[in-house]
């Protein structure tokens, strides 16, 4: 099938618009990352000092003892929040791209059932049969992908449940370890 210089033109100027998409929003991921992680940074920078400063004030071995309970519990409740954080930005980061690829399958779809049809109207005679297998075709891997999207999604949910269902024993060890 020929294509105009406008048709070209249109379908260069659509995937540079796609690119930039994808570039946005890999962008605005890596951003959120390093925002988290800088504050990560901070935080631990500042716990750090203060844990610095409490442990030269210990004078006997009860003092010593009361500080490192006081001092794992917090730890490891920031330490869970940041890999859940961490998780979050990833998992945000990955439901955009889906979404735009999303997006470009079913225009893609759009365009060749587009074409198809154009097909149809001058095709000769009886190649019907054919077309019709083609789009009963594109429909089958539609319906395979749609599938394995929802499936990709389930798993997504299950490992958030999971990764929180972790982090919630981890905290509560910790606090019992804490209080023996």
């Amino acid at each position: 099938m020929y294509q105009t210089p406008e048709q070209l033109i249109a379908m260069n100027k659509a995937n540079l618009e796609s690119a930039m998409r994808f570039a946005g929003v890999a962008i605005e991921g890596a951003e959120r990352m390093i925002d988290l992680q800088m504050k990560a940074a901070k935080s631990a920078f500042a716990d750090g000092l203060e844990s610095a400063k409490a442990l030269a004030a210990v004078k006997d071995l009860t003092q010593l003892a009361a500080l490192k309970d006081n001092l794992a519990q917090p730890s490891m409740e920031k330490a869970t929040a940041y890999a859940k954080s961490i998780y979050d930005v990833a998992t945000e980061t990955q439901a955009g791209f889906s979404k735009l690829i999303e997006a470009q399958v079913a225009q893609f779809n759009k365009e060749v059932v587009a074409g198809l049809d154009k097909l149809v109207k001058t095709a000769p005679a009886g190649s019907e049969v054919g077309i019709a297998a083609v789009k009963s075709g594109i429909a089958a891997v539609n319906s395979a992908y749609d599938n394995l999207s929802k499936v990709a999604k389930q798993f997504t949910q299950a490992t958030q449940s999971n990764l929180e269902a972790v982090a919630t024993q981890a905290t509560a060890t910790v606090k019992k370890a804490g209080k023996k």
